[in-house]
C-alpha cells in the first residue's frame, strides 16, 4: 500500500475547499487547507504536501506571488502546483506556467477533471524505476 498523497488546496472561499476537500478525501487523498497566501506559504514548509492546488486571487498574498515564492525556495520547488482560478486571460496563464505551475484550471471548473488532472501530477511523482 503506498503511503496518502497529501493535497495543499489554497483558495479564499470556505465553499470550494470543502467541496474540493470532500471530492478529495473520498478519494483517498490526506487533505490540508489555507485561506491567503501566507498560510499557503507557512503550510507549504510545515506541511510538505504531494501537491499544490492554488487560486490566483486571494487577500495578503496573491498566487502568482506564493508560486513565485515556493519556485525560489529549493525545500519545496518541487511540489507540483495546479492554478485553479477565476482568471482566463491569456496573459494570467502564460505568467502561470513561466512561473512554474504544471496545469492550470478556470473556475468554474468540473471536479473530475482536476481529480484526473491532479493524479496525472502525481503519477508522474511515483518512482520511475522499481
Amino acid at each position: 500500500m503506498s503511503p496518502k498523497h497529501r493535497i495543499l488546496i489554497c483558495d479564499d472561499d470556505p465553499l470550494l475547499i470543502e467541496l474540493m476537500s470532500f471530492r478529495l478525501k473520498a478519494k483517498g487523498f490526506d487533505v490540508i487547507t489555507a485561506t491567503d497566501g501566507e498560510e499557503a506559504l507557512a503550510k507549504l514548509a510545515s506541511e510538505q504536501p504531494s501537491l499544490i492546488v492554488l487560486d490566483a486571487m486571494m487577500p495578503r498574498l496573491d498566487g502568482f506571488e506564493v508560486l513565485s515564492r515556493m519556485k525560489s525556495d529549493g525545500a519545496v520547488s518541487h511540489i507540483p502546483v495546479i492554478m485553479l482560478t477565476a482568471r482566463k486571460g491569456e496573459k494570467d496563464i502564460v505568467s502561470a506556467l513561466e512561473r512554474g505551475a504544471d496545469d492550470y484550471l478556470v473556475k468554474p471548473f468540473i471536479p473530475e477533471e482536476l481529480l484526473a488532472r491532479l493524479s496525472k501530477l502525481l503519477a508522474r511523482l511515483a518512482p520511475r524505476h522499481q
